[in-house]
């Protein structure tokens, strides 16, 4: 049976708009944040959440963690209707906002994980064996008694994720939690979620604008746009048809002849040529021309000192996908 099941949900939010000069009221406008969103999620998945901004990820992890209320549709999460059953369905998630904190701000982290133990009713057994485990894992080790305003974005955010996870929840909400690290805080982070996935079976839902995690974490993501689901399924499948350019950099021990200001070779149709430093830059289309191809004719000017082959870049090939999307 599946974990979590949505079925045609819709929120609306009326936004007042900037009132305009020489008229007494502020006009009203109706936004449909989401207009009849439905998946399903299986126990221990890891899935992606994508789209623009305002496209509706926040209101849909908000609805699905018991926050918001849908004007209509269903929703049910282990058997549960979030807004309906929270006080009980609270127990069984987590959720880390990548701008808002759990935390207490001017008290040392381990005080917070204290108070959340008394909050979830965690016994202490339990309590210290899951926090001994996390803080390992987190390697938080030297934070515990440091204040959260003290602490790095990074750390910051580690510290999240343990209070977030103290109650073994069965699933996890991740809503931008990786925004404002640096590479090293986000490769940190990305093990992590690996490992908590893999050794606990947690379902997790993310939802980002970094193409760097989805890729590195997810089996399956989601596109959402103007409120509805655009897509669903792998990553791979989604970028193939955008994944329309590769970069070759090639330099040779000496410069083939052909490849001179006086004569131009006979390159594919399509090529694009730069030199630059002795180094020879070609872009084409994997979709015109093979890579097999393109390199079969780059090895048969001449022996080849240093080659480079590249893709387009993720975020690249994102941005085109919402571009012709219209999103």
């Amino acid at each position: 049976m599946s974990y979590i099941e949505v079925n045609n949900l819709r929120k609306t939010f009326t936004v007042r708009k900037k009132r305009e000069k020489g008229k007494l009221f502020r006009e009203k406008e109706i936004v449909e944040a989401l207009q009849g969103i439905s998946f399903v999620v299986e126990k221990g998945e890891l899935v992606g959440y994508i789209g623009p901004n305002g496209a509706g990820k926040s209101t849909t992890v908000k609805i699905l963690s018991g926050i918001l209320t849908p004007e209509s549709g269903e929703a049910k999460v282990g058997g549960m209707v979030p807004w309906k059953e929270r006080k009980e369905y609270v127990k069984h998630i987590g959720v880390v906002f990548g701008q808002r904190s759990q935390l207490w701000w001017d008290v040392p982290i381990l005080d917070s994980y204290s108070l959340l133990k008394d909050i979830y009713r965690i016994s202490e057994k339990d309590y210290k064996g899951r926090l001994n485990e996390l803080v390992e894992a987190l390697q938080l080790e030297k934070l515990l008694r440091t204040p959260l305003r003290l602490l790095s974005l990074g750390q910051r955010m580690r510290a999240e994720l343990c209070g977030s996870l103290l109650h073994r929840p069965e699933l996890l909400f991740l809503d931008e939690p990786t925004i404002g690290l640096d590479a090293v805080s986000k490769l940190s982070l990305r093990d992590f979620l690996k490992w908590e996935n893999k050794e606990h079976g947690t379902t997790i839902m993310l939802t980002t604008h970094d193409m760097e995690d989805i890729a590195e974490l997810c089996s399956r993501v989601m596109v959402l746009g103007h409120g509805q689901k655009l897509f669903d399924g792998k990553l791979k499948d989604l970028l193939e048809k955008y994944d329309t350019v590769r970069n070759v950099t090639v330099k040779y021990d000496v410069e083939p002849i052909c490849f001179g200001d006086d004569y131009e070779p006979n390159f594919p149709r399509g090529v694009k040529v730069t030199r630059k430093n002795g180094e020879l830059r070609l872009t084409y289309s994997p979709n015109e021309i093979p890579t097999a191809d393109m390199l079969a004719f780059l090895q048969s000017a001449g022996t080849i000192n240093e080659m480079t082959l590249e893709s387009e870049n993720i975020d690249h090939l994102i941005a085109a996908m919402y571009k012709e999307m219209d999103l």
